[in-house]
């Protein structure tokens, strides 16, 4: 039987804190659109019916999808196409490089083995990007 947490919302310091689910809206420092988080298959727990996520949601294609156009020199593909263009900035295709887990998730919260994703979560981009949370999807 799936489980279900409530959605109710905690306090870390004077910031509320909220779990993450599948359909969250995401960020990218580097990108220029937002966008949102997947899930392919549920951990079996559920908040507002909505498949809660874990700090090990984090794969490329898979959890996290394009950010629009990338705008760092730290990818190779916007580094070639802005040398191709005399030097001024060519946006290209975001392509997100993430090789590690969702930072700061719940701890004493677990969803499958791992701490659930909360809104404040964060990772990186190997393209130098901060993805970050902008809406926890349960709405």
């Amino acid at each position: 039987m799936p489980q279900s947490n409530t959605s109710e919302m905690q306090t870390k310091g004077d910031e509320q804190r909220s779990y993450v689910v599948a359909g969250a809206t995401v960020s990218c420092s580097q990108g220029d659109q937002t966008s949102i988080l997947t899930m392919p298959t549920s951990h079996g727990v559920y908040v507002k019916d909505k498949a809660q996520m874990n700090i090990m949601d984090y794969k490329p294609y898979t959890n996290i999808q394009p950010f629009g156009k990338c705008h760092t020199l730290a990818n190779p593909t916007v580094a070639a196409a802005t040398a191709a263009n005399q030097g001024v900035l060519q946006p290209m295709p975001c392509t997100p490089v993430v090789t590690m887990p969702w930072i700061d998730g719940k701890a004493d919260q677990w969803v499958e083995k791992f701490p659930t994703l909360v809104n404040q979560s964060s990772n990186m981009c190997l393209y130098c990007g901060t993805i970050k949370v902008e809406e926890d999807g349960q709405e």
